[in-house]
C-alpha cells in the first residue's frame, strides 16, 4: 500500500517534472524564434550592403538602388563665382599692428566670427585683411574637414581643391605662442594652412590663403601660424562637423565636409 505522504510526493514530483517540460518547450521556442529574427536580420544587412556595393560600382541610374545621400545642413549659397585673382608678392603692410581686427565669414551655414591677432602674425593679418578686401574669399567653397585626431575645417581656396594659393607665401609667424603649449592647438584656433613636409627647411613659410578653425583640441605640430581665434559661431563649425566628411579623393586626398559651406562673403573690419 503506497502511504497519502508518499502519494503526495509523487504528485507533487510529477508536477514538477511537468513544468520542467513546459519550461523546454518554451525555451526551445523562444532559441528558434532568436534565430530566427538573428537570421532575417543578417539578410536584410546583407542586402544592404550588396545594394550598396552595386550602386557604387555600377553607377545605377535607378534613386531606388543607391544609397541615400547624405544630409545637407546649409543653405543655398548666394549667387557669384570664386575668384581668380594672384597677385606676384604679398601686400604691403597696412595693418596697424596696436589695433584689433575683427573677421566675419558669412557661410551658408552660418556666420563664423573672428578675433584677428595683428600684434603676433602681422604678415598673416595682413594678408587675410588684403584677400578679405579683394573678395578673394567670396563664393569659395571651405574644402576640407577632418574630425578624427584633429578637428579642423579648412577653407580659403577659391578652387576648392586644396592646391590653390594668392601667387604669393607667407612667413611663418607666432609658432612659439603659449597658447600652443602641449602640441594642442586649443579649440577656437585659426591658423594658417602651409605646404611644409616636416622635414626640409625650403619648404617652410609657405602660407598663402588657405586657412583652417579649430572646433576642438587637436594634436599638432606647432608648424601652422595661429592668426585669431573664433568668438562666434561654433555650433556653425559642430553642424557641419556633425554632417560628416566625404571619404579621401583620389586625386587631392581632401575629405570635404558633406555640408555644402561657401563663403559668401568674408569681410575684415578695425576695431
Amino acid at each position: 500500500m503506497v502511504s497519502k505522504d508518499q502519494r503526495r510526493r509523487q504528485l507533487a514530483r510529477e508536477k514538477f517534472e511537468r513544468q520542467q517540460q513546459r519550461r523546454s518547450v518554451a525555451r526551445r521556442k523562444t532559441k528558434r524564434r532568436n534565430v530566427i529574427v538573428a537570421s532575417a536580420v543578417a539578410v536584410a544587412l546583407a542586402a544592404g550592403v550588396a545594394a550598396y556595393a552595386s550602386a557604387g560600382l555600377t553607377g545605377g541610374d535607378e534613386a531606388a538602388s543607391a544609397p541615400p545621400a547624405p544630409r545637407n545642413p546649409c543653405g543655398a549659397p548666394a549667387k557669384g563665382t570664386p575668384s581668380k585673382k594672384t597677385w606676384k608678392k604679398e601686400p604691403a603692410m597696412s595693418v596697424d599692428t596696436s589695433a584689433s581686427y575683427a573677421a566675419k565669414l558669412s557661410t551658408t551655414c552660418g556666420t563664423i566670427e573672428l578675433k584677428l591677432d595683428p600684434g603676433k602674425a602681422p604678415h598673416t593679418v595682413n594678408s587675410f585683411a588684403f584677400l578679405a578686401g579683394q573678395g578673394y574669399f567670396d563664393h569659395s567653397k571651405c574644402h576640407r574637414l577632418v574630425d578624427a585626431g584633429i578637428h579642423v575645417l579648412q577653407c580659403g581656396d577659391p578652387t576648392a581643391t586644396g592646391g590653390g594659393n594668392p601667387g604669393y607665401s607667407l612667413p611663418d609667424e607666432n609658432l612659439k605662442d603659449p597658447r600652443l603649449k602641449g602640441g594642442v592647438y586649443p579649440a577656437g584656433t585659426v591658423a594658417m594652412a602651409n605646404s611644409y613636409d616636416g622635414k626640409d627647411e625650403k619648404t617652410r613659410n609657405s602660407g598663402g590663403s588657405q586657412f583652417f578653425l579649430v572646433f576642438q583640441d587637436s594634436r599638432l605640430p606647432p608648424n601652422y601660424t595661429p592668426f585669431g581665434t573664433i568668438t562666434g559661431g561654433m555650433d556653425v563649425l559642430r553642424k557641419i562637423a556633425d554632417a560628416g566628411a566625404t571619404s579621401p579623393d583620389p586625386q587631392t586626398g581632401n575629405t570635404a565636409p558633406h555640408a555644402h559651406v561657401v563663403i559668401d562673403k568674408a569681410a575684415v573690419t578695425k576695431s
